[in-house]
């Protein structure tokens, strides 16, 4: 049996709902295609689908293995399109879309490395904090730093970051330091205007999770105003650790309640799609994973 072969008829079944809907998308006859999936299971040693007169449905071992397949067959794709473009010169714009504070931060130097070697792509970069419209608005490529929920469009990941809540010496020497998160309701907090939960901030601790309703003395949209406030001594952040970790080090903000953990969340390159990817997006992606492979942050 040719496992990788009756791989994709598997999912080729699944995805068009019936034995004969795949005929088109593998070229295989419907006898043939039963041959592959029954193979497989006998392979298996379970029943991946429920077969009826009627329809076609998927046992739960079949959906998990189905999910598997995808993202086995999407490797195999992508590592033979590496090989076959490796040598191949990239050309064309790059409409690139970062947050504001990350990308003058982190991706800024980097620009210029991916130019270099490749020097028929010109270059668009648009920092903002705005969740904007990939598709609307004629991105390529752009970088969220976010959970990702479930959507249409693909991402990779890049590397990972903490939220940290700190403040500077002489903020705690005024005020104390709290040492739970309910205490955080009678302190100055700066707050971050596209945090998702807004002045509302929670916590896994010692016993679970805890949520408290700060108190903002000063709301920003921007990272760098938020930690510039927390510098000058007028409250406590909840910030990036690739924002704040040179602060940290040097002591000029200080970690708070570290036994309480706030969110930590994925850095993402996120594309339209996978099918058909340019190939400068594809490099590009390429690129930004092994340059922050080992991110400054988290050294």
């Amino acid at each position: 049996m040719d496992l990788l072969q009756a791989m994709k008829t598997f999912t080729a079944v699944v995805e068009a709902g019936s034995f004969v809907g795949a005929m088109e998308s593998t070229d295989l006859s419907k006898p043939a295609i039963s041959r592959h999936v029954a193979e497989l299971e006998q392979h298996l040693g379970t029943r991946l689908l429920q077969r009826t007169t009627r329809r076609l449905s998927l046992t739960s071992e079949g959906q998990a293995y189905y999910q598997r397949c995808k993202e086995i067959l999407l490797a195999v794709q992508e590592a033979e399109a590496e090989v076959g473009c490796s040598s191949l010169q990239v050309q064309g714009p790059l409409r690139i879309g970062a947050p504001q504070t990350f990308g003058a931060l982190h991706l800024a130097a980097l620009w210029g490395r991916f130019a270099a070697e490749n020097p028929q792509v010109s270059l668009d970069i648009v920092l903002s904090d705005r969740v904007v419209d990939l598709v609307e608005e004629g991105y390529d490529l752009v970088i969220r730093i976010a959970r990702l929920s479930d959507s249409s469009l693909v991402s990779r990941p890049l590397a990972r970051t903490r939220m940290v809540l700190c403040a500077s010496p002489a903020y705690i020497a005024k005020h104390g330091a709290p040492t739970h998160p309910h205490e955080l309701a009678r302190h100055d907090v700066v707050s971050y205007s596209y945090w998702s939960s807004r002045d509302v901030w929670s916590f896994q601790g010692p016993a679970g999770e805890v949520t408290v309703r700060t108190r903002s003395r000063i709301h920003a949209n921007n990272g760098d105003t938020c930690r510039a406030a927390a510098l000058a001594h007028q409250g406590i952040i909840l910030q990036p650790d690739f924002l704040v970790h040179e602060d940290l080090r040097s002591g000029a903000l200080v970690e708070l309640m570290p036994d309480f953990h706030a969110a930590e969340l994925g850095i993402f390159a996120v594309y339209p799609t996978r099918k058909q990817l340019p190939l400068k997006v594809r490099r590009l992606v390429d690129f930004l994973v092994d340059a922050l492979r080992t991110p400054p942050w988290a050294q």
